[in-house]
């Protein structure tokens, strides 16, 4: 049975998040994603120290999905080594699980 899966990624911005999100919900990979513009970031990167302004976003989907999400955000995302972080909630109340598995239903895991 399918659980529930959290994505957490960030993005240089919303524009680019959204659009992202929007393809990736009409692909039905994902129910849907939440966008939190204004985080900042400090981060290591190459050897170096670096201070950004990103957009954070959330994807919900269903863990059959991951291998395709995965591979679905690595080749539209702008940054050359993106954080893409799985998270499974230990749980989720039964209509909002019923929405996120009607929602990706027409999406298949590749075998």
């Amino acid at each position: 049975m399918d659980r529930p899966l959290l994505v957490y990624t960030t993005f240089p911005d919303v524009d680019i998040a959204l659009s992202i999100g929007e393809g990736l919900v009409r692909d039905r990979l994902i129910a849907c994603i939440n966008v939190l513009p204004g985080m900042r970031s400090v981060y290591a990167w190459k050897g170096s120290i670096e201070q950004g302004q990103e957009a954070v976003a959330i994807l919900k989907t269903r863990t059959g999905l991951q291998d395709q999400v995965h591979r679905a955000i690595k080749e539209r995302h702008p940054y050359e080594t993106p954080v893409i972080l799985f998270i499974e909630p230990t749980g989720a109340d039964a209509a909002t699980l019923e929405w996120l598995l009607t929602e990706t239903a027409g999406s298949q895991p590749t075998p």
